[in-house]
């Protein structure tokens, strides 16, 4: 099969949920439980942000492609006290959909009658959605079913029958409800977190066609990579976000399986996917994620310390379209990949020499012949003042520093190594969402602009947190301009009839050879 599998087209989309990051946040639930008296709780609620501010919020307008990461880059630190000029929540890959909208998108992606809203509530959402022009008839007329609804009835379910609440403005709008009496890994909890899940995938879904022209009757295969895992009590992770997803989103003629890597999940979900396209098994697969509402407000206990605004507030999504080599689109290098193997150990010099400098030596190039390198693209916004610092610019200068080690720069280069081949993070701090994928939607319009000739994805994973191993994860691919191998003349095929002829030829001549000697 001639050439490599290109990158087609990303979406990317975020939700603004406010009420969940105290109702849904493990940072926030937590502390309800060991501390409910707490000033962190008490001070939470003048911390969140209005969705207009969250609009506004310039790593946001990135995500959906409003701006530019060099925007960012050029944008004076810290961001949270400043707003992109034009903001808009409709993005060049994406939207931010509010809290209510998304809450009805929820139900509509609700398949077994567990979510449940306020008629009212549910019938101003429906005209929202609607206005959108992104779900179909039938989808809207779901949420009709709240018709009768009230809000006495959901709080009983609240109350008394184990449902988790859905709050807007810090009402209770919504519920939903356990989808077992006493399996755990059905209980309303579990069940919203699925929910949330999904519901963002959906969106990244429906926008990637909407966004990328995306085609969803020529997807065959999608593949979910969030760290959420759906099953019962006989199958705890035994999925499958990826077809129930696509299912709504109207992905007809595709199927799908779910790939877990925690933070690593998107990278190597984007190698499976350029494997089945390479191998000729699929033409189309599309990479895709949902949020995690455990991760609201993660570090918000230090945002609110330092009195800024909680800024993990958004359930972030995104889908990449990996196809075969059409002749233009920026190509996955198959051939150049890199892999934290499980002998390589946990030492960053070992990490960064196993996913960056092994797979580019062994293709011949130099580390300075990639001219961006994308890691975990987390918000120095929100890493810095929670003790974790620049995450991107850490990984950075350790891949400048292991430059010099192996004399591809000099020391004194080394700034200029980070400023020349990195980026600021702009992605919210949802595990797998930063983890080199929120690069990919402007990489592929850089390589078609002739801005950017080649570059590295890296996903990085701490395998430790599910306590069956103490292993760090990581793989990395290189993205690069399409070389034209796809229209490179085919090999000339097997003449079986021509090869008979010769080998026929050859032994009457061997044979009268033979004869003549005799």
């Amino acid at each position: 099969m001639n050439g490599y599998p290109v990158l087609k087209g990303a979406s990317y989309t975020l939700a603004i949920t406010p009420d969940m990051v105290i109702h849904n946040g493990t940072t926030q639930t937590t502390e309800m439980v060991v501390n409910p008296d707490s000033e962190y709780l008490k001070e939470l609620p003048a911390h969140l942000r209005s969705f207009e501010d969250a609009v506004s919020y310039i790593p946001n307008q990135v995500y959906i492609g409003n701006a530019k990461p060099a925007d960012l880059a050029a944008t004076e630190f810290p961001y949270y006290d400043k707003k992109w000029e034009n903001a808009s929540r409709d993005g060049k890959y994406g939207q931010i959909m509010p809290q209510d909208e998304f809450y009805g998108l929820m139900q509509i992606c609700d398949v077994f009658d567990l979510v449940m809203l306020e008629s009212s509530f549910a019938q101003d959402v429906k005209a929202k959605l609607a206005a959108q022009n992104l779900l179909t008839e039938a989808q809207l007329a779901v949420l009709d079913k709240n018709a009768n609804t009230t809000a006495e009835e959901l709080l009983a379910l609240v109350n008394d029958e184990h449902s988790e609440g859905l709050y807007n403005n810090n009402v209770l709008v919504g519920v939903v409800k356990r989808a077992h009496d006493v399996d755990a890994n059905l209980s309303a909890h579990v069940m919203l977190e699925n929910l949330v899940t999904k519901a963002s995938n959906v969106l990244s879904l429906i926008e990637l066609v909407k966004k990328a022209g995306v085609s969803a009757d020529e997807v065959e295969y999608v593949i979910d990579c969030c760290e959420e895992a759906c099953g019962d009590m006989n199958q705890r992770g035994g999925g499958n976000f990826a077809k129930a997803a696509a299912e709504i989103a109207g992905f007809t003629n595709a199927t799908g399986s779910d790939v877990r890597g925690f933070c690593a999940g998107p990278a190597h979900a984007m190698l499976h996917a350029a494997a089945l396209v390479k191998a000729g098994t699929f033409k189309h697969v599309v990479v895709t994620a949902g949020g995690c509402t455990a991760k609201l407000g993660m570090n918000g206990k230090d945002h609110v310390k330092k009195g800024l605004p909680i800024l993990e507030d958004a359930i972030a999504g995104f889908s990449v379209l990996v196809s075969a080599d059409d002749g233009v689109s920026p190509q996955i290098r198959t051939d150049i990949i890199g892999r934290h193997t499980i002998g390589t150990g946990s030492a960053p010099q070992n990490v960064i020499g196993a996913l960056v400098a092994a797979p580019l030596e062994e293709a011949g190039l130099l580390m300075t012949d990639v001219d961006k390198y994308s890691p975990e693209m987390q918000n120095p916004d929100i890493t810095k003042p929670a003790g974790a610092g620049d995450v991107p610019e850490a990984n950075y200068k350790m891949i400048a520093a292991l430059a010099v080690k192996k004399g591809q720069i000099g020391r004194a280069d080394i700034a200029t190594f980070v400023k020349e081949h990195g980026m600021t993070g702009w992605a919210p701090t949802q595990g797998h969402i930063p983890s080199g994928v929120p690069y990919v939607g402007p990489l592929r319009e850089e390589v078609l602009a002739g801005e950017t000739k080649r570059a590295m994805i890296i996903g990085k994973g701490s395998l430790f947190l599910g306590r069956m191993t103490n292993l760090f994860d990581g793989v990395s691919f290189v993205v690069q301009a399409n070389d034209g191998s796809a229209n490179a003349p085919a090999a000339a095929g097997f003449d079986e009839a021509a090869v008979k002829s010769m080998i026929g030829q050859a032994m009457r001549e061997f044979a009268n050879g033979l004869l003549g000697e005799e």
